[in-house]
């Protein structure tokens, strides 16, 4: 029978439940699929610490040394190690990971050479067709008179000495870090890249665990930050950091136990990199980032440029524009010098640098990057989404001091506010954002916002 891939194949990867919705013998048709699309005779593969990774990642190498494919294997790995080892190595790659969801999750985030991305619309779509073909009628025997051959290859030093050598962190003074890696991959990578550095770590949930027995690896949920805002205070500590499952997105508390606005690190970094590179270059950021954004860029001798939220759309923003940087509030950073993928933990060398170069408190520091009220992202679920966004547009349309822009969903902008409704790709759910001058006209817009969704 035919598997139903309708699930599982998603924009930008491969994502479900196993063994219900996938298992070996899929991962298996997964690895030979991507051999043939993208033509590949060689790939590199790593995979998280969630139990099914390491049968589900050597089932892909199987299918694709099948195919002739020459597999690296480089196992335990962040997914922003994976794409050190594909932009170091010139290899397409696969990592195995679900991220940030439950224990019964697993997933691939598909590259080829470069760690340039594989979505629906760069060849997803076609390793979807064939796994679905091949499911139902069985494999075609193939033409390859030698299989491929499988060696291993330990990436992590090297990844380590690659993000150290884009920061300079030889003038920071001593810090205490608290870091939660939430049982996930940053208790594999943080321990390597800070090593050396100036820094009393305090480690949180270090163990590799997939089945997450303190709290979900997903820090953008702020109950997932509670222990290390709480341990922040406890240990008097200058900041805490927080990684997700497969470490390629990083969260920052102050010393204070406040979470940090991901906008703000976008525009902290951004000034950082733009110093770096002469005080010229350009920046890419998604329509949700704040107005402090943009304006950042600017004073810093930059150039923004505003696209849709979704990572292969930054990818492909920074690949058009040469930009040097990019940013989502999602927490998820860009870098020219890291083949334009992302890298929660070059982030979090640039904070730790900015800090470390001066005396004062890291919310002192980010007072300049931070200066707007935002409402976070608000979802609400809905039967019909597009008219809800239409009766929206509708209910503003009568007000002279707005203006409409539908780059991703629909954004009205005010004198001192806007805001941003999209609908979900993958639930009945409009994602609100609102973003204002001070916390009375947030409220404001926001409450106003939400009535008319959920009316």
């Amino acid at each position: 029978m035919v598997a139903d891939l309708s699930q599982l194949v998603k924009a930008y990867d491969v994502r479900g439940v196993v063994p219900d919705q996938w298992d070996e013998p899929l991962a298996e048709l997964f690895g030979a699929a991507f051999v043939q699309v993208t033509e590949a005779d060689a790939l590199v593969i790593g995979h998280d610490m969630r139990p099914s990774s390491p049968g589900l990642a050597a089932a892909f190498a199987r299918g694709a040394t099948d195919r002739g494919a020459d597999v690296t294997l480089i196992g335990l790995c962040s997914t922003d190690q994976l794409y050190y080892a594909s932009g170091a190595l010139d290899l397409p790659g696969a990592m195995f990971t679900a991220s940030h969801n439950p224990a019964r999750y697993n997933g691939i985030k598909l590259c080829r050479a470069g760690a340039a991305p594989v979505g629906q619309d760069t060849g997803l779509t076609e390793i979807r067709t064939l796994v679905e073909q091949w499911s139902e009628h069985g494999m075609p025997a193939t033409t390859v008179t030698t299989p491929g051959t499988v060696t291993e290859r330990d990436t992590l030093t090297d990844y380590a000495a690659h993000l150290l050598g884009l920061v300079d962190l030889s003038g920071v003074r001593p810090l205490k870090v608290v870091v939660d890696a939430g049982n996930g991959m940053g208790g594999h990578t943080v321990p390597t890249v800070f090593a050396g550095l100036p820094l009393d770590l305090v480690p949180m949930y270090f163990e590799l665990d997939g089945t997450f027995p303190h709290h979900e690896a997903n820090p953008l949920d702020p109950k997932n930050i509670v222990d290390l805002q709480a341990r922040v205070l406890a240990e008097g500590a200058d900041l805490g950091l927080a990684f997700d499952g497969d470490a390629d997105r990083c969260f920052v508390v102050d010393e204070r136990g406040e979470g940090v606005s991901p906008s703000a690190i976008t525009a902290l970094v951004a000034a950082r990199e733009l110093a770096r590179n002469g005080g010229e270059g350009t920046v890419i950021h998604n329509l949700i980032t704040s107005w402090s954004v943009p304006e950042v860029v600017r004073e810093n001798g930059g150039t923004p440029v505003r696209t849709r939220v979704g990572h292969s759309f930054i990818k492909a923003e920074m690949a058009e524009h040469g930009a040097i940087f990019g940013g989502e509030h999602s927490a998820h950073y860009y870098f020219r010098d890291f083949w334009n993928a992302d890298t929660g933990m070059l982030a979090a060398l640039h904070v730790l640098a900015a800090l470390g170069g001066q005396e004062g408190p890291l919310s002192g520091l980010l007072d300049r990057y931070d200066r707007y009220t935002g409402s976070g992202e608000i979802n609400s679920t809905v039967a019909d989404q597009a008219g809800r966004l239409t009766a929206i547009r509708t209910a503003y349309d009568n007000r002279e001091d707005v203006r409409f822009d539908e780059l991703d969903g629909l954004t009205v902008t005010g004198t001192d506010w806007w805001f941003n409704l999209r609908a979900s790709n993958t639930e009945p759910l409009l994602r609100l954002n609102v973003e204002a001058r001070d916390e009375k006209t947030m409220t404001q817009v926001r409450d106003e916002v939400l009535a008319l969704v959920r009316a």
